[in-house]
C-alpha cells in the first residue's frame, strides 16, 4: 500500500466555518486551514471590528460575518446567511465561548445563562441547523467534519471558581459523543479538541505570564499556534478520518501526564 502523504493533511478545496474565529484558539485554527489549502474558512464572531480586522490580516479565502450566537436568533441568522452563500460545507468547527468567575456564594444565574447558552446550547443548534450542508459536504470517502471545542476543564477542575465554564466544558466532552453518534451515519464525523494553556483573552495568564504557566506543564511551555493548528488540520483532514466522537487533550500533558501532588520525585 502506498500512502499519499500530500493528501493525508491535505484541506485543499474545502469550505470551513470557524466561530469565535477572529482571536485566539479560534483565529489558529483559521490560519492552520488555511496553510492546509481550505478553499474558503467563514469566520463568526460577535464584535464587528475584530472579524473585519481579521479578515484584512488573512486575505481574500477569509470571509467574517458578524453575528452574536449566545442565542437562538443569532444561531438561526447565521445558519441563514451561511445557507444563501454555499451549497454546501465542509467542517465545522465549535469554537465560540466565553466564561465567568463568581465566588460560589455569590455565583449569579446571569453568569450562568450565560457561559452554559453559548458554550453547549449554541453549539447543540448551530451543528444540528447545519447538518443539510454538512450532509451535502460529506460522503463515504470523505466525510464532512465537526470539531468542538472543549477544554481539560471539561476533564479536571481548575483552582478558579468558574463554575459554569467548568460544567459546560464537560458538558460538550459528552455531546461531542452523542452528537457523534447520531451524525456519523450522515457521513459527518464529530469530534473535538480540549485545549490546555494557549494565549488567549480568555486565558490572560498564559497570555500575560506564559513562561511561569508553562514551568507547571509536564511539557514545560505553553501550546502554540502551531500545535493547535496541527491538532485541528489532523482531526480536519483525511488522517482523522478514524478518530469519532473523540476529544482529544491539546495541553502538554496536563490532563494525562501530570503527576500526583503527594508524589515524590527522585
Amino acid at each position: 500500500m502506498s500512502i499519499d502523504f500530500g493528501n493525508l493533511f491535505s484541506l485543499k478545496g474545502r469550505i470551513a466555518l470557524v466561530t469565535g474565529g477572529s482571536r485566539g484558539i479560534g483565529r489558529m485554527i483559521v490560519e492552520g486551514f488555511l496553510a492546509a489549502g481550505c478553499e474558503r474558512v467563514y469566520i463568526t464572531a460577535r464584535k464587528v471590528d475584530q472579524v473585519q480586522a481579521t479578515v484584512k490580516e488573512l486575505g481574500d479565502k477569509v470571509i467574517g460575518i458578524p453575528q452574536d450566537i449566545s442565542n437562538l436568533e443569532g444561531v438561526r441568522a447565521l445558519v441563514a446567511e451561511i445557507s444563501a452563500r454555499e451549497d454546501r460545507l465542509d467542517i465545522l468547527v465549535n469554537n465560540a465561548g466565553a466564561a465567568w468567575g463568581e465566588d460560589f456564594d455569590d455565583f449569579t444565574e446571569a453568569g450562568w445563562d450565560r457561559v452554559m447558552d453559548l458554550n453547549v446550547k449554541s453549539l447543540f443548534f448551530l451543528t444540528r441547523d447545519l447538518q443539510h450542508l454538512l450532509k451535502a459536504g460529506g460522503s463515504f470517502e470523505r466525510p464532512a467534519k465537526v470539531i468542538n471545542i472543549s477544554s481539560i476543564d471539561g476533564y479536571k477542575i481548575n483552582p478558579w471558581e468558574t463554575y459554569s465554564y467548568q460544567a459546560s466544558k464537560a458538558a460538550v466532552v459528552h455531546l461531542t459523543r452523542r452528537v457523534a453518534a447520531r451524525m456519523v451515519k450522515d457521513n459527518i464525523l464529530v469530534s473535538g479538541i480540549a485545549p490546555g494553556a494557549f494565549q488567549s483573552d480568555m486565558n490572560k495568564a498564559a497570555r500575560d505570564f506564559g513562561d511561569a504557566v508553562g514551568k507547571s506543564i509536564p511539557y514545560p511551555r505553553i501550546g502554540s499556534s502551531e500545535d493547535m493548528a496541527g491538532t485541528a488540520i489532523y482531526l480536519a483532514s483525511r488522517a482523522g478520518d478514524y478518530i469519532v466522537g473523540e476529544t482529544i487533550a491539546c495541553d502538554g500533558g496536563i490532563v494525562n501526564a501530570s503527576l500526583p501532588h503527594n508524589s515524590i520525585q527522585p
